[in-house]
């Protein structure tokens, strides 16, 4: 596993000592002195870790406001899509969110400041400039990456610019959508051909694998604008120079370069899922789990990992997605909510190949009926609350906190409700409830401190019905304070490779040299791993349904609906759900039902079209063609 450390520049420079203190003060301070800098290993150090945190890799630090850091109410990317609900605020996705434009140029400046220098680096060797040229075109492709997705085209500068009195001179236009594309194809393809397999020693920087999985990630999105692009109207200046859309003829080249970058690190990479054949969905489960708390766990699978490892330069994961009665006196727990959407994605063994919508009643449009209970309705009843999840996909259980289940020795109430003996209904609020010696809560327990679900007070319970459990480390309480989480982000997993291969042969129609056997052994493969014994056929809807469960919340949804254009139809006046476990008292023993519901305080949402590419920042300033509709 390549695993790469970022840290602030602070604590990079404590890596490096004192002695990094001349390469601190070299003069001019605005242009790299390659002898004096890469004289030094320790300069060598410094700068490339500078250039990799500025990377824009959508970790756990990556906010509605900003990359690498915790600003933003811990409000990130799954919380603006089907994946989950916030438990506390009701913001829906504006254009001033996960945006990157300024940050970027400073980065593409700052390796470009470095390509620049690699011709006069005299002291090192040709391999060690070799490497140097392919993560400056890894450089490059990422941060081209992070712009594309957000803006279209944009400008592709490779010279540092200086300031000689003219600010006109400094102005670049845009170039178009699909050549940035084509740019960071390029660069990809640069990148691999000089970076290594493995670094020595163990360094943690890019590789060959690194830049081919980019390669795959950046195509499989340029080919989609391509070939979904129509679903959506715009208009405008930026439309008819080309600097938004990709056109409909370029699909196949982009799908074909996804073919066969992700064939070569199918074929002749290192990688493979991480415990392919388990026993039992229950080990499957805890081995799928295990990935996510701590990828050492996983190295045979993890391509890049951006890694932490001291107190205070983490994240917040740990303090702010746990159950509330975890807490461990923090004030502020069970902000991740899972959707009932997300959950209906798992399937269920005996039905593979089909979305397992939970049934919760007999009713004919039980699965759409989000009005709350129903006196005359027939609900299935069960005697712990995660009954009604059994036989479905491993996946679910390592990613989400089911309601009765146990995490960390606890069991996790969710609980929304009462059914009166008497058929009355208190469901959100109301008054406990003694039947025969036992007094019943509507939330599962009498105090705030044990249950975990639908309380309103503070934000800290779930409104959905399910807590989150992916990434969270089972083996340590949590820590009260910002930024002390240390679990490892992987950027870049086979998985991702094997989903990213199999949609472009799904999506293309191409059949050439076997490949669909491959992608259909390919997320046939995924399936194994997650306790499946029935392989399904390579469709594009079941490409999409494993994607969905096999990378939930690692930040590809949001983006897989851009691409895909998908984000308007989803959001047109709509809202996401939750499942409630309600206690029946009705029953005896009381017994749990469900019910199918609207979430509490969240307003609906529609998603416009123009919203599919963010503004171009300073206009007026740049001197750049406005995306549409700004």
């Amino acid at each position: 596993m390549r695993k790469i450390i970022y840290k602030s520049l602070v604590a990079v420079t404590l890596l490096s000592g004192a002695g990094c203190s001349k390469i601190l003060d070299l003069e001019p301070l605005d242009k790299i002195d390659g002898q004096t800098l890469f004289s030094d290993p320790e300069g060598v150090k410094l700068y490339m870790a500078s250039l990799y945190s500025q990377l824009p890799i959508e970790d756990f630090n990556y906010m509605r406001y900003s990359f690498n850091s915790w600003y933003g109410w811990n409000m990130v990317p799954a919380m603006f899509t089907d994946e989950a609900t916030h438990s506390e605020y009701v913001d829906k996705l504006n254009m001033s969110y996960f945006l990157w434009f300024e940050d970027a140029f400073k980065l593409i400046r700052d390796v470009n400041s470095l390509a620049e220098a690699i011709p006069s680096l005299n002291s090192i060797t040709s391999d060690d400039k070799k490497n140097i040229v392919g993560e400056v075109a890894f450089i490059r492709a990422y941060a081209y990456y992070g712009l594309v997705i957000r803006y279209g085209g944009v400008p592709i500068i490779e010279k540092v610019q200086q300031w000689e009195g003219d600010a006109e001179s400094l102005k670049v236009p845009r170039n178009k959508e699909y050549e940035v594309w084509d740019y960071i194809m390029e660069q990809c393809d640069i990148a691999a051909a000089n970076l290594p397999e493995t670094w020595p020693d163990g360094q943690r920087r890019a590789t060959r694998w690194v830049a081919l999985t980019l390669k795959t990630r950046a195509g499989l999105h340029a080919a989609s604008i391509a070939k979904f692009g129509g679903k959506v109207t715009l208009s405008g200046e930026a439309v008819t120079q080309e600097l938004v859309g990709v056109p409909a003829s370029m699909a196949e080249k982009y799908y074909r370069a996804v073919i066969k970058a992700g064939a070569e690190i199918i074929d002749k990479g290192p990688f493979s899922l991480h415990c392919p054949t388990p026993a039992d969905a229950d080990e499957a489960a805890e081995n799928y789990r295990l990935i996510f708390e701590d990828p050492e766990n996983a190295p045979e699978e993890c391509i890049l990992v951006k890694g932490y490892t001291t107190l205070g330069y983490g994240h917040n994961y740990n303090i702010y997605y746990g159950p509330s009665q975890l807490a461990n006196g923090w004030p502020h727990p069970g902000r991740m909510n899972p959707n009932i959407e997300l959950v209906d994605a798992y399937e269920y063994y005996d039905n593979p190949g089909q979305d397992g919508v939970i049934v919760t009643s007999d009713a004919a449009d039980d699965a759409t009926d989000f009005s709350g209970f129903k006196a005359d309705r027939n609900y299935r009843h069960f005697a712990e609350p995660y009954g009604i999840f059994q036989g479905k996909d491993a996946r679910l259980w390592g990613t989400v906190i089911l309601p009765g289940t146990t995490w960390k020795k606890t069991k996790i109430i969710i609980q929304a409700g009462l059914i009166l003996p008497d058929g009355t209904p208190e469901i959100f609020s109301g008054n406990p409830f003694t039947k025969g010696d036992t007094k019943y809560y509507v939330f599962g327990a009498q105090n705030k401190t044990d249950y975990s679900g639908f309380d309103t007070q503070g934000g800290n319970y779930t409104r959905t019905g399910f807590s989150f459990k992916k990434f969270l480390d089972s083996r340590i309480p949590t820590l009260y304070g910002y930024s002390n989480s240390l679990t490892d982000y992987i950027d870049m997993r086979y998985a991702e490779v094997l989903l990213n291969y199999a949609e472009a042969v799904a999506e293309s129609g191409i059949t050439e040299d076997g490949c669909v056997a491959k992608a259909t052994d390919a997320i046939n493969a995924l399936r194994h791993r997650a306790a499946h014994t029935t392989d399904v056929a390579l469709t594009a809807e079941n490409v999409q349904r494993e994607r969905r469960v096999e990378m939930a919340f690692e930040n590809r949804r949001f983006w897989d609906l851009y691409r895909r254009r998908e984000m308007h139809e989803m959001f047109n006046n709509s809202m996401m759900h939750a499942l409630l476990p309600v206690l029946d008292l009705r029953t005896d023993p009381p017994q749990y039902i469900f019910i199918r519901s609207d979430i509490q305080r969240v307003i609906r949402y529609t998603f416009l079209d123009q919203y599919y590419y963010h503004p171009i920042p300073g206009i007026a300033s740049n001197g750049m063609i406005q995306n549409p509709n700004y």
